[in-house]
């Protein structure tokens, strides 16, 4: 685990407009601000992802992210307490309002509440979702490890968050919470 220190680093460079790669429960992520779209923006071109295709948001907690989505029924909550915190990812209906640097071409945002400590952590300390999507450019594997991203990315960001990955071997599958299909396994 990175120490305070570090993570206080991290979301010190989130909040001025940074991004920033850090373990997750599979692979390392990139990360940034959800609210700040030039962050966001800039993460896409690094990331070489066309702002279409929508991005995760984790969170400590559904409550960092509830501005970005519809009021959630009681089935739809029992689902999401089956498997939060942990790795598992839901597509759930956005909030009209909600970004579309964040929802992409689609009416629902991608939302974890992550058990990694670290990505926890790093969510705590901003009080609010941080966006993360899998550490590489768009077509290539995912990063695994800090020095892999700092090959592949690391003139690119403002900070590299040192940390294990979780156990996953893939990263983590996204359901869709209204239907209950599974988007990818």
């Amino acid at each position: 685990m990175p120490s305070a220190f570090h993570i206080r680093r991290a979301t010190d460079i989130v909040r001025s407009g940074g991004v920033i790669a850090y373990p997750t429960e599979a692979v390392y992520g990139l990360g940034c601000d959800p609210a700040d779209e030039n962050a966001v923006e800039r993460l896409l071109e690094i990331k070489q992802r066309p702002r279409e295709q929508g991005l995760i948001v984790i969170a400590a907690g559904l409550v960092q992210v509830e501005q970005y989505l519809e009021p959630i029924g009681k089935r739809e909550r029992k689902r999401l307490k089956k498997t939060w915190p942990g790795p598992q990812t839901w597509l759930i209906p956005a909030a009209a309002g909600t970004p579309d640097w964040l929802t992409g071409r689609h009416n629902t945002l991608a939302v974890r509440v992550t058990d990694h400590p670290v990505a926890r952590a790093l969510c705590r300390r901003l009080g609010h979702g941080l966006v993360s999507t899998s550490a590489n450019r768009s077509s290539y594997p995912p990063a695994r490890d800090a020095l892999t991203v700092r090959r592949m990315l690391g003139d690119e960001l403002d900070y590299i968050l040192s940390g294990p990955v979780g156990s996953l071997a893939r990263p983590t599958p996204i359901r869709d919470l209204v239907s209950g299909d599974i988007i990818r396994a």
